[in-house]
C-alpha cells in the first residue's frame, strides 16, 4: 500500500468547490478519469453517511477492477468540515487481494488570496495492485474536470484595440 497526493489550483471560492465534492449529481461529472464514466448509486453527504459509485470504462478492452469494465467502490464519509475538508474511507468491490484494502481520501480546501482554492487530494492505503502513475493520472483528470464545473469564467475584457469594433 501506498500514498499519493495530487493537487490543483481553481478559480473559485471554497464554498463552490465543497458543494461540488459533496453534490451526487456533480460528483457523476467530475469525479471520473478521460475514457470512463460514472454513475453514483447511493450518496448520502454527512458525517458516517455512505456511498456507492461505479466508474465504467470506454474502452472495450479495458479490465475493470470490480467487473469486466467496471471499478465499483463503497465507502463512508468519516469527516465533513464544511468549506475545508472532506475524508472518506473507500474500498473496492474486488476479490482480488491487490486491489483489496480500505483506502483513505483526504481533501483539503485552501484559500489562496486571490479569491482561488488550492485542493489537495491525498490517497492513502492505496493496494499495490493500482499503479500510483494511474492514481495520480485519473486523480488529475479528475481535479481538471472539478474545475471545468466551477470555475468563473474570467472577466469580459473591453474593446481594446482595432479588432473590436467597426473600422
Amino acid at each position: 500500500m501506498y500514498t499519493t497526493r495530487v493537487s490543483r489550483r481553481v478559480r473559485a471560492p471554497r464554498r463552490a468547490v465543497y458543494r461540488t465534492l459533496l453534490d451526487p449529481e456533480a460528483v457523476a461529472r467530475w469525479r471520473v478519469p478521460d475514457g470512463m464514466s460514472c454513475e453514483v448509486h447511493s450518496f448520502d453527504a454527512r458525517a458516517g453517511g455512505r456511498f456507492r459509485v461505479s466508474l465504467r470504462y470506454g474502452d472495450p478492452a479495458a479490465t475493470g477492477k470490480s467487473a469486466e469494465h467496471t471499478d465499483t467502490y463503497s465507502g463512508v464519509f468519516t469527516e465533513l468540515v464544511p468549506d475545508e475538508r472532506v475524508v472518506e474511507e473507500l474500498a473496492f468491490e474486488t476479490a482480488a487481494p491487490a486491489l483489496a484494502g480500505t483506502m483513505r481520501l483526504t481533501t483539503t480546501l485552501t484559500e489562496t488570496g486571490d479569491g482561488s482554492t488550492e485542493i489537495a487530494m491525498v490517497h492513502e492505503g492505496v493496494p499495490d495492485g493500482v499503479r500510483p502513475e494511474d492514481n495520480e493520472t485519473g486523480t488529475r483528470m479528475a481535479l481538471d474536470a472539478l474545475a471545468r464545473l466551477v470555475e468563473e469564467p474570467p472577466a469580459a475584457a473591453g474593446p481594446t484595440g482595432p479588432a473590436a469594433g467597426p473600422a
